[in-house]
């Protein structure tokens, strides 16, 4: 079994522990005077010598140790490449770092839970108590790990630090928020500056040797390399978030309009920049590349609003969705410039919301209170006009018992806030087409955010006697040459830069399109034409496609629906009036596959009645656009459009001489924050060894983030209902009852080998990955990981729609947390249709 993956598990990362370390650790000891005697042993044999008790402390846990590497590849044409690496190096390595774990605590021992509040407590905690910590500088992770270099001082490590304005993030000079703001219960005088009290313990976890960074700068791995490059990686962290950058793992965003980019809806792409130390052959690297996240467009929220709901008048928006779309969104209010975090909406309009205003004006100076609205306090009492406020709700940043609220043409959303919903298809492609970059550009751009970052200032860094070096990392690289494919009538395939097309060219092996039909949903689309240009083209590439049995138009009255009640109306329709199932429907669509009949209508075809499907939404149909929709269609049923050579001969080496089934697996997660949606597993199988072109795919639904699959094996009773087992079952039946004597697992995708029992030489290896990127089925050109993988993530991602899971996660805000991977109970996924289990059907 030969297992090439990537991912999170790493070369040669142990799995797990496996026992005690010694028998010692599972003896118990009697302490009742011989109360209850142990029986005797039972007797030896003869030919017996039991071990003795001495010789079992000799006994240690295996060290972990790295797949050893059978050489290096040799195919290919020799070239020089530039990395995006950048040479580490380091003087002396003789101390230690100390890992602390970090307690933090509010002065009634409550734990602190507020996101951001660690890296001010510490902070201040440094500055503090600057002379009891030997002024030692902190690598701090902002959660519960602290590094330094050496110990500190003081065995006992507990502070009391005091920060001021913790609780709304609002400068000095603003004074306190009920200055600015109608509160349930605020007096309206000024007051000092509000002040938190925290706890905070440092309790020694462990020791880190920085001599396992010299062994990394050698090439070399030992059992402390991943812990000590965590704490370098936490460094640069540190620097970027003191910075003031938007953090995201690994990844740091700069405040910088030019890194902007406008995906509409209100949401903006923010480039920025993914930085990792890596161990590598040659030593220890930096790292860096390009990286993109979401944000929510900074600006007035109003006009967050309009362009999030795609309105035109404030009036047009629906507040129950805005609600959603705001909450814990930060804020800034004007006049005062104070920021607050949005945690709803007033249940009344501005004119109408009430609270009570309390003032000292009595005769003893006692306060007296007056109910008034939240508009008359902004234009009456602060002098601060509203042009359209009144109409609409109030914003709300204060507590469930004691709401304070700004009329929502005061507030504006703070920059750097990140949009973790899903994207659109156009959101999406637009994000793809704006963050391309030549690799001239994206070399001087990495060139420049290195100088910029300027490590060398990074006082742990220095510490660590820790330099980066300036320039890219040149390294030796082989361009190896392109396989050859086969098309139909037996003619080769001439590939150029990784493409190539069927002009004048027949499929390899064809399907036939027959007892089919259409049909449109309110698509504006000249259906006749399209089926006509359809068939023409199909018999050009030598596939037979007879005339459709009908064209099945929706009902005008249907297409302000929801979707499920569209989709079942159209199936009537089609059960009304054709003799039989049909083999193969297409599926015209007003939008691309963001329609939100697109789910219903897949899971209804594929798992419900066991038809192949092919949904289009054309735009501009051409030669081009029909054969790219054929070849989809061939695949989806049973077709293969063009094969490697080596496939066809058969002479791949190893995989060719042995029946082999190639597995790719991939996991697909709902939008960070869907805490509560859950993750789908995909397993695509190849089929009819020899062939490696061919595949099928099982899917599973899981505990969401969870990343490992938990489905591959399910005992229920005798049987098993993993995914493994399907796709076994299936390789013995389209492979003439052979099982395969061979197993080889893609994951998405580094290609670390985690084990060969197989034996492939480095050349054999990667001219068979080079290879299954060329085996693609739904477009004519090379993709950039093995086709298994980019089946599974098409598999997942096709068959999670079939139950719209972010309907079940309206309560997941924008902002929403996460709950630990493995926690939340899933509803399973419906199972494809016999008839089309063993189908392309994600093509």
């Amino acid at each position: 079994m030969l297992v090439p993956v990537g991912g999170n598990l790493g070369v040669g990362q142990p799995l797990g522990n496996f026992g005690p370390e010694t028998p010692e650790a599972c003896c118990m000891e009697s302490h009742n005077d011989g109360a209850d005697e142990l029986p005797p042993p039972p007797p030896l044999a003869p030919d017996c010598e039991p071990i003795k008790a001495e010789e079992t402390k000799k006994l240690v846990k295996p060290k972990r140790t790295l797949v050893p590497r059978k050489g290096l590849g040799r195919k290919g044409q020799q070239i020089k490449l530039c990395t995006n690496h950048f040479k580490v190096s380091l003087k002396g390595a003789d101390e230690f770092f100390h890992h602390y774990y970090v307690n933090l605590k509010y002065e009634d021992d409550r734990p602190v839970d507020g996101k951001g509040v660690g890296r001010k407590v510490i902070e201040k905690l440094q500055q503090t108590y600057a002379t009891e910590l030997a002024n030692k500088d902190f690598a701090y992770d902002g959660e519960k790990s602290l590094f330094t270099i050496g110990a500190l001082p003081q065995v006992n490590n507990e502070f009391t630090v005091v920060l001021e304005d913790v609780s709304t993030g609002k400068t000095a000079a603003n004074g306190s928020p009920g200055n600015d703001s109608p509160s349930g219960d605020r007096k309206r005088v000024r007051r000092p500056y509000q002040t938190k009290t925290f706890k905070v313990e440092l309790c020694f976890a462990a020791k880190i040797p920085m001599s396992a960074i010299a062994q990394a700068l050698r090439g070399q791995e030992s059992e402390h390399t991943q812990e000590a490059i965590r704490v370098i990686d936490i460094i640069l962290r540190q620097h970027s978030a003191k910075q003031g950058c938007l953090l995201v793992r690994q990844s740091f965003f700069h405040n910088n309009p030019s890194n902007f980019v406008d995906l509409g809806g209100g949401v903006m792409g923010c480039r920025g920049f993914h930085t990792s130390f890596r161990a590598t052959q040659s030593g220890l690297s930096l790292n860096i590349d390009v990286s993109t996240t979401m944000i929510v467009k900074p600006g007035p929220v109003i006009d967050f609003l309009l362009a999030n709901q795609k309105v035109n008048h404030p009036n047009q928006i629906d507040w129950a969705k805005a609600k959603r779309a705001l909450k814990n969104l930060r804020i800034k209010t004007s006049p005062a410039n104070s920021e607050y975090k949005i945690v709803g909406l007033s249940d009344r309009i501005c004119h109408e919301q009430i609270f009570t205003l309390k003032n000292r004006s009595g005769e003893n100076g006692d306060p007296e209170t007056t109910d008034v609205t939240v508009y008359d306090y902004f234009v009456k009492n602060r002098g601060i006009e509203l042009r359209y406020s009144g109409d609409f709700p109030c914003i709300n940043v204060g507590k469930p018992k004691r709401p304070t609220y700004f009329p929502v043409e005061l507030c504006s959303l703070v920059p750097l806030q990140r949009y973790t919903k899903s994207l659109s298809t156009l959101q999406r492609s637009s994000l793809v087409e704006k963050s391309r970059q030549k690799p001239q550009e994206r070399m001087q751009v990495l060139t420049d955010v290195l100088k910029r970052s300027n490590y060398d200032s990074e006082p742990m860094l220095m510490s660590c006697g820790i330099s980066i070096a300036k320039n890219f990392t040149e390294v030796d690289g082989r361009v190896l040459q392109a396989p050859k494919l086969k098309a139909g009538n037996g003619e080769d395939i001439f590939t150029r830069n990784g493409r190539w097309n069927f002009n004048n060219k027949r499929l390899i092996q064809t399907s036939i399109v027959e007892k089919w039909a259409v049909v449109n949903f309110s698509a504006r689309c000249n259906v006749r034409d399209l089926v006509r240009d359809l068939i023409k083209c199909g018999g050009m590439k030598g596939i037979k496609v007879e005339n459709p049995f009908d064209v099945f138009e929706e009902n005008p009255s249907m297409r302000r629906a929801p979707a499920i009640r569209r989709v079942e109306d159209m199936f009537e329709q089609v059960k009304t009036k054709l003799p039989g199932a049909p083999k193969f429907l297409l599926c015209i669509l007003a939008e691309r596959k963001n329609s939100d009949v697109y789910g219903p209508w897949k899971k209804k075809c594929l798992a419900e009645f066991g038809i192949v499907t092919q949904c289009v939404a054309p735009t501009r149909v051409n030669d081009q656009y029909l054969t790219n929709v054929l070849l989809k269609i061939n695949a989806k049923l049973g077709g293969l459009n063009s094969m490697l050579q080596v496939e066809a001969s058969p002479s791949i080496p190893l995989v060719s001489k042995e029946p082999t089934i190639i597995l790719g697996m991939d996991v697909s997660h709902g939008s960070p924050g869907q805490s509560d949606v859950p993750s789908i597993a995909a397993v695509v199988s190849s089929r009819q060894w020899p062939l490696i072109s061919k595949y099928r795919a099982s899917v599973r639904a899981q505990s969401p983030k969870m990343e490992m699959i938990d489905s591959l094996f399910k005992p229920q009773g005798t049987e098993d209902d993993g995914l493994i087992r399907e796709c076994l079952i299936d390789f013995y039946t389209s492979s003439g009852k052979r099982k395969p004597e061979q197993i080889i697992i893609f994951r998405p995708t580094h290609y670390h080998i985690l084990h060969d029992e197989i034996g492939f030489t480095p050349d054999d290896l990667q001219e068979l990955v080079h290879s299954l990127s060329y085996v693609y089925q739904r477009s004519t050109t090379a993709i950039s990981v093995v086709a298994p993988i980019c089946y599974a993530h098409l598999a997942a991602a096709q068959v999670g729609q079939f139950i719209k899971f972010d309907e079940l996660s309206e309560t997941s805000s924008s902002q929403g947390g996460h709950t630990s991977a493995g926690s939340v109970p899933v509803q399973e996924l419906p199972r494809l249709h016999k008839n089309v289990s063993s189908s392309m059907f994600f093509c």
